[in-house]
């Protein structure tokens, strides 16, 4: 391609280039240079589809003329990007420039390609305009006169024009003309973009594609599109954000209509793929001291048309621990979404427990009956009223709870990975009232869980990981509180290092012959986190833990380690050593995800 023109140039569709990828067999020898700045080498060169075949091992002429002459576009598109409006470049096959062989001509050998690149100068905006815009439109800082014009800039501006306008409800805005303009002169680039933002418009009716064993009626229903009521870009993606957190579906799609209903109706169209009516899970830890931990589910997604999930699973832990015995757990639960409002799903459920430890048995069950609410991607809250029931037998003798509950949570989970965060926070925070029957008092359970991630070097090489927990028992005196809602410390979830709940209250300085939870605890983590491969990670942790008795006592422990994580498609498999900081036999820990 020879030099382009020094005159006015007319800059269009070549801002919207993108890159293609080729397959083959190897190319024997291909020059790539690049003159005047090499500093834009590394994105010519990633831009090249050239390079591309070459890497691929590419050798069919056809194959390689074809991608020459397509070069020039590629490399004008990655020029255009940096403001290089002016560029000189040539892509000679066997000496002949590739833009000048008439397709029909096509070589039936290449032995050389030559690609030389002399990006030219810098252009800088001498208008910079996008009009009309809408209130409070933030145009990007760089879209303004004297600044580098580069052509994603403009995409840039043009989109946060047209999106102003559509968080105002004109859903149609478009792009009615535009003038971009490069003076070769003056090295400068004149950019004016003329929108429409059409009419102000209403959500029309959802039409529903791919519906097969959900009914229709529950698909609106939870997708919640407010219809007659002005248009919204975020109202919209909520909608199919609802629709894919039902785990019904494996696919969602949510489109406007290309034409408005008379006279200012969008209608929608939501394309569904099913997912599987049921999923099986499996999962299983082991720890030194407390044995193999295997747990299970059956999922079914859909069970009467309307998104209901119904699952039911099961816990066994403490298998060949040194605990006292294995436990058993056995739950089930019904959630309905869209119950009674879009955001708000109904959660029923039922659980039994057989406990077994070293000094206590107890079997647990409870029935309980709530609400959870989506308030945005990352802020959810529930609330339910349970009855629970616990009975059992420990030195003291034996015991009998009963009382009727209403546990509340909220949860903030601004983690970029459940299963291997690197960066952000998650904070939950829960509070149960409880009224006692009989024997058990009256009181508040409250706690929380609080984490944060902070990455380091390049490629997040480096997390550090820092997690406390705590909690309190108000109002309820010792004895009077429901064993299962005191507090103990040690084991994976805690402190690691330290045998299973070994750390209580210290039932001496009670004046009883029992070892009880506490109605205080707090417990913190620290985690060193280092990649040594892409697969392979490193990792030193610090756990401490401290149970007590308000207004009375209180007892720390602490256990530290190191631990090794091996990437799976699913989350790390991790597996930690540690050991009580004071001394001890070592614990061993393995599972699947990050320990916290």
């Amino acid at each position: 391609m020879a030099r382009l023109p020094n005159r006015k140039l007319l800059v269009a569709a070549s801002l919207s280039l993108t890159l293609t990828s080729f397959g083959g067999a190897a190319l024997e020898q291909l020059d790539f240079v690049v003159t005047g700045n090499t500093a834009l080498e590394k994105d010519l060169r990633a831009a090249s589809g050239l390079l591309a075949a070459q890497n691929s091992k590419q050798t069919d002429a056809l194959d390689l003329f074809a991608d020459a002459r397509a070069e020039y576009g590629r490399l004008i598109g990655a020029l255009y990007a940096k403001g290089h409006y002016g560029p000189e470049i040539h892509v000679m096959i066997d000496g002949r420039e590739a833009a000048e062989i008439a397709p029909l001509d096509a070589p039936a050998a290449i032995g050389r390609i030559v690609v030389t690149v002399n990006p030219g100068p810098r252009f800088r905006f001498s208008r910079a305009q996008v009009a009309p815009l809408a209130a409070r439109t933030d145009l990007p800082t760089g879209f303004a006169k004297g600044e580098v014009a580069e052509s994603q800039v403009i995409k840039d501006a043009v989109l946060a024009g047209v999106e102003g306008w559509r968080s105002f409800g004109h859903a149609k805005t478009r792009v009615a003309a535009q003038d971009l303009t490069a003076d070769h002169r003056t090295q400068t680039l004149s950019a004016a973009i003329q929108l429409d933002p059409g009419p102000r418009l209403r959500f029309g009716p959802l039409d529903v594609n791919g519906a097969v064993r959900m009914r229709e009626d529950r698909v609106r229903a939870i997708a919640g599109l407010p219809e007659g009521e002005t248009f919204s870009p975020a109202e919209a993606a909520r909608a199919a954000e609802r629709l894919r957190r039902t785990g019904v579906f494996s696919s969602v799609t949510l489109t406007e209509d290309e034409a408005i209903t008379p006279p200012d109706l969008l209608g929608f169209t939501a394309t569904l793929i099913e997912a599987r009516l049921r999923r099986y899970t499996f999962g299983a830890e082991i720890a030194g001291y407390d044995g193999v931990l295997l747990t299970g589910g059956w999922l079914h997604r859909n069970l009467f048309g309307g998104g209901e999930r119904f699952e039911v699973t099961g816990e066994i832990a403490g298998i060949g621990g040194q605990t006292g015995g294995a436990d058993y757990t056995l739950g089930f639960t019904l959630d309905r979404p869209a119950t009674p409002w879009p955001d708000t799903e109904l959660n029923l459920g039922a659980e039994v427990s057989q406990i077994n430890d070293v000094d206590t048995t107890a079997r647990l069950a409870n029935v309980s009956a709530g609400f959870t609410q989506y308030f945005s991607p990352t802020v959810t809250a529930q609330a339910a009223l349970r009855f629970a029931a616990s009975e059992g037998r420990d030195a003291a003798g034996d015991y009998d709870y009963q009382s009727l509950e209403l546990p509340l949570s909220v949860t903030w989970d601004r983690r970029d990975s459940k299963t291997e965060p690197t960066r952000l926070f998650y904070l939950d925070l829960e509070a149960k009232p409880f009224f006692g029957f009989g024997n058990t008092d009256n009181g508040a359970r409250l706690a929380f869980d609080a984490r944060a991630y902070k990455s380091l070097g390049a490629q997040d090489r480096v997390v550090l990981a820092a997690r406390i927990q705590g909690g309190a028992v108000l109002g309820a005196d010792l004895l009077g509180t429901p064993r299962d809602d005191l507090f103990y410390s040690g084991g994976g979830g805690t402190v690691r290092g330290q045998p299973y709940q070994s750390l209580g209250v210290n039932v001496a300085k009670l004046g009883t012959n029992v070892r009880l939870g506490g109605n205080e605890f707090l417990a913190t983590s620290l985690e060193a986190r280092v990649k040594v491969t892409p697969k392979i990670g490193v990792v030193g942790f610090l756990d401490m833990g401290l149970v007590g008795v308000r207004d009375g006592f209180s007892e720390t422990h602490a256990g530290a380690g190191i631990g090794v994580r091996y990437a799976t498609g699913v989350g790390p498999v991790r597996l930690d050593v540690a050991m009580p900081v004071e001394g001890g036999p070592v614990q061993i820990y393995v599972g699947l995800g990050q320990s916290f």
